[in-house]
């Protein structure tokens, strides 16, 4: 299954929360869980949820983070499979890996609004880990790793933006953040207990590939 791209305010009502997947907008009086809390499509409105139990729990909790940080079936499910494999405990091992893609740290770092934007900021090529240039969003930013904005990105209108849209944003503990150079270091692993913006329930992901 290719990647979606069609209204991602559809997802959000879709999993019946915000998934702060339009950055900014999300904050404001027109996000789409505000003005339409209801399922996406003709009879959502009319259409009455069902209580999940079970499988349809776990599958829908699983839906749920693959489109918070916007990927494919497979590379979520190999993103799994090495959690699996590695010390500690799956589930999360899992939300680490996630945190820990390039995209996502660019997220974290404040330099862009969204994942979705943060992704787009890679591919264009304005990222650098360790002085050289990285266009891959799922690369995995090891502890130690200094990540930044590259020279010619630096006055970036949508970089700069962001960071100042983003300023009142405290950034992870496990991370070092200096927002005046657009650059910052990955110290340590990112902590669970900070992963609350939405509600995970990762043991729900490992019970349903556990299956």
């Amino acid at each position: 299954m290719a990647r979606y791209r069609g209204p991602v305010c559809r997802l959000c009502r879709r999993e019946g929360m915000k998934l702060f997947l339009k950055g900014e907008r999300c904050y404001t009086e027109k996000c789409a869980i505000e003005k339409r809390n209801y399922v996406p499509g003709q009879h959502g409105q009319s259409k009455k949820m069902k209580k999940l139990v079970g499988y349809g729990l776990q599958l829908r909790e699983k839906q749920k983070t693959k489109r918070i940080y916007g990927l494919i079936e497979t590379q979520f499910r190999n993103s799994f499979e090495k959690a699996a494999h590695a010390k500690g405990i799956t589930g999360e091992n899992l939300l680490a890996t996630m945190e820990r893609r390039l995209d996502s740290v660019i997220y974290r770092m404040g330099f862009a609004t969204s994942r979705a934007q943060a992704r787009q900021i890679v591919r264009h090529g304005h990222i650098e880990i360790a002085g050289h240039k990285v266009d891959i969003p799922s690369y995995i930013v090891k502890a130690g790793e200094e990540v930044g904005v590259r020279e010619p990105s630096r006055n970036h209108p949508t970089i700069l933006s962001s960071r100042d849209a983003t300023a009142h944003a405290p950034a992870p503990s496990w991370m070092e953040v200096d927002r005046d150079n657009l650059k910052g270091r990955i110290i340590g692993n990112p902590r669970r207990d900070e992963l609350t913006q939405i509600p995970i329930n990762e043991q729900l992901i490992v019970e349903l590939y556990s299956k």
